[in-house]
């Protein structure tokens, strides 16, 4: 593995669940993306220091975070512009944008061509009862593509509402903030690496 500062979420919050969408087929492509060979999560210092502290407040209530991306390679970002402008596949539109056009997907901040993941001091999370496995419900999966992922949406339930404003409020009292087209997307406001885009494979 090349060289680089980011860090290994594992070795420094144990406890955390990691479920990397992208280093299997399910996801909205439908293979393994670019970059990701192994199920691992990388982060600044900052932001695992950071996110520490979250998890300390979500286990004290018997809850655990839950990863979906933490840093991503920009060899990753280049293929989603990829499929951007790819033929449609009718099977993934029906599951993750199925009221967008997908040549829409950048233009309503969807896809980015520059994304702050690359920059090693983002997630894309939910959080889940330790007890049980199951995930807050938050009204939409990951990657849903549609204004109901809009942070403030409020066409989902009340309880869905709550349960993202929950993550939210907890979030943004360790420095992140989110992203409001995406319920899950979340970066630390004092990020390191502010213009830096990395691209070393994840290994």
């Amino acid at each position: 593995m090349a060289n680089h500062p980011l860090v290994d979420v594992q070795t420094k919050i144990p406890s955390a669940m990691i479920d990397l969408p992208y280093a299997s087929d399910n996801n909205f492509i439908g293979q393994r993306i670019d970059g990701y060979h192994a199920r691992r999560c990388f982060l600044s210092t900052p932001a695992i220091v950071a996110l520490s502290q979250v998890q300390a407040a979500l286990e004290s209530e018997g809850q655990c975070i839950k990863l979906w991306d933490c840093y991503r390679p920009q060899r990753a970002v280049d293929q989603f512009v990829r499929w951007v402008n790819s033929p449609d596949d009718p099977s993934k539109k029906a599951i993750y944008y199925p009221t967008i056009e997908k040549s829409s997907l950048i233009k309503q901040g969807y896809i980015a061509d520059q994304s702050s993941h690359t920059r090693g001091s983002t997630v894309d999370m939910t959080v889940v009862d330790k007890a049980t496995g199951e995930e807050w419900d938050m009204g939409t999966f990951f990657d849903f593509f549609d204004p109901k992922s809009n942070t403030s949406n409020t066409t989902i339930t009340q309880v869905q509402q709550d349960n993202r404003s929950r993550l939210q409020t907890l979030m943004a009292k360790h420095g992140f903030e989110n992203l409001p087209t995406e319920w899950w997307h979340f970066t630390l406001k004092n990020e390191p690496f502010s213009t830096t885009y990395f691209d070393f494979v994840i290994e």
